[in-house]
């Protein structure tokens, strides 16, 4: 289940509370809260004259407010931050809380061809306010020292819906989650990342990998040592 509100369109507050509520009842009904919270904000587009006139535009501020309540509110949920948001404002807020995010994106009426380069205001929903590659992306959360994951394992090991809750609540998910953005990360660098940011990544993955050594019993660590070592070795899709 994953949760979400387009602020903007009414009071922010209003719509904060209306997720946290729904929370709450996904958790009484089910037992199980939201996989994910998107909190997406009203971008500029053509011909939405409702957009440059609303009384309830979001500001930064509250903007970091609004994610600092859901990160205390919800603190397993996973939380992702659109690319409808500027570069300088991803960098202010991934450490409150952020998990998830997009690079690359592109969602202008085939934007993802060879002919097309830029945003065309007249040919997509609305204007992206970060359009920088995933490559870029990737190589500054690196020099903030955050690891990138490309982990899916948690689906295909059934790690899902109830199973996973549990997990999460107690933090337990976050074993499997390091384990496998380590592999993931690795994967990708050696087989995308340009030079300059293989040269950051790989920076961020020994410092996770010293903390893994440290803090996890050695038989995980030493499992670990082999699928990172099969992987330099030209395998993949090895997960915990």
């Amino acid at each position: 289940m994953a949760l979400g509100a387009l602020f903007g369109l009414y009071d922010w507050k209003f719509e904060v509370m209306g997720l946290l509520y729904h929370t709450r009842d996904l958790e009484r009904q089910f037992g199980i809260g939201p996989h994910t919270i998107s909190f997406p904000r009203l971008e500029p587009a053509a011909n939405t004259p409702f957009i440059q006139q609303t009384r309830y535009k979001v500001s930064d501020e509250d903007f970091k407010k609004i994610i600092a309540v859901i990160r205390l509110s919800v603190p397993y949920t996973g939380m992702i931050l659109t690319a409808r948001e500027p570069a300088y404002i991803r960098r202010e807020v991934i450490p409150i809380g952020i998990t998830q995010t997009d690079a690359s994106t592109k969602i202008g009426i085939g934007a993802y061809s060879d002919r097309y380069t830029d945003q065309e205001e007249d040919r997509q929903q609305f204007l992206l306010g970060d359009t920088r590659s995933l490559d870029e992306v990737i190589r500054e959360l690196a020099q903030m020292g955050y690891i990138t994951s490309f982990c899916t394992a948690g689906y295909r090991c059934g790690r899902t819906g109830d199973r996973i809750m549990s997990l999460l609540r107690t933090g337990r998910e976050a074993v499997f989650c390091k384990l496998n953005a380590v592999l993931t990360f690795k994967e990708w660098l050696d087989d995308f990342a340009s030079f300059e940011t293989k040269a950051v990544g790989e920076v961020v993955l020994k410092k996770e990998m010293e903390e893994i050594k440290e803090k996890l019993p050695q038989n995980v660590y030493e499992k670990l040592l082999e699928y990172y070592k099969r992987i330099e070795n030209g395998e993949r899709d090895l997960y915990f």
